[in-house]
């Protein structure tokens, strides 16, 4: 018994493996992959971090999230040269298993080799930047505090209205069909007979 589930887990990590790798129509799954390794575990990682209080387990996704959050930057300006070489995706991957795991702690080492220097450095024009962004969006809700509240209210009454369709009962009516009005119906058929 034991033997066939040791070759049942053989077996599908070998079929993962080979459509993981497999360089041929598998960019769909890559991505997923990259999604789920890069997205998924990490929200999870950090939410198990931050519950149980651990300040070094909290520190290193932080540290993950800067240095992914810098990748995604780079690569929404290069992903649409980058993804037509051969086993980008791929490469991709296993730049994100690379940064999470723990015996390489490779987000640990990009954020103070790489990232940390660079934002220490440039830290004054950062916060320049930021400060002049926080004022000009404080001007704009200001300036359109109208139109923001109308389109708040808009939002309210919809929701609103979508979640009183969704609640009512379906007395007697068949779920996706389109029911026009009974009574022309009727009226119709009723003058062809005279």
């Amino acid at each position: 018994m034991a033997g066939m589930a040791m070759f049942a887990s053989n077996l599908s990590s070998e079929i993962g493996l080979k459509l993981l790798l497999s360089p041929l129509n598998t960019n769909v799954v890559v991505r997923t992959a990259c999604c789920s390794v890069a997205i998924v575990l990490p929200v999870y990682s950090t939410f198990k971090a931050i519950e149980m209080r651990d300040k070094k387990e909290q520190q290193k996704w932080l540290m993950y999230w800067a240095v992914y959050g810098s990748f995604s930057i780079v690569e929404a300006f290069t992903d649409k040269f980058l993804y037509w070489f051969p086993l980008y995706y791929h490469v991709k991957f296993a730049f994100l298993v690379w940064l999470q795991l723990p015996s390489s702690d490779g987000a640990k080492q990009l954020y103070t080799n790489h990232l940390r220097p660079f934002l220490m450095r440039h830290q004054a024009r950062l916060d320049h930047i930021l400060e002049l962004s926080h004022g000009e969006l404080d001007k704009f809700i200001s300036t359109h505090q109208s139109e923001i509240q109308f389109a708040k209210e808009l939002l309210g009454k919809t929701l609103l209205s979508v979640g009183s369709i969704l609640q009512q009962p379906t007395q007697g009516r068949v779920v996706g069909t389109i029911e026009g009005p009974a009574d022309q119906v009727e009226t119709s058929e009723s003058e062809d007979e005279s």
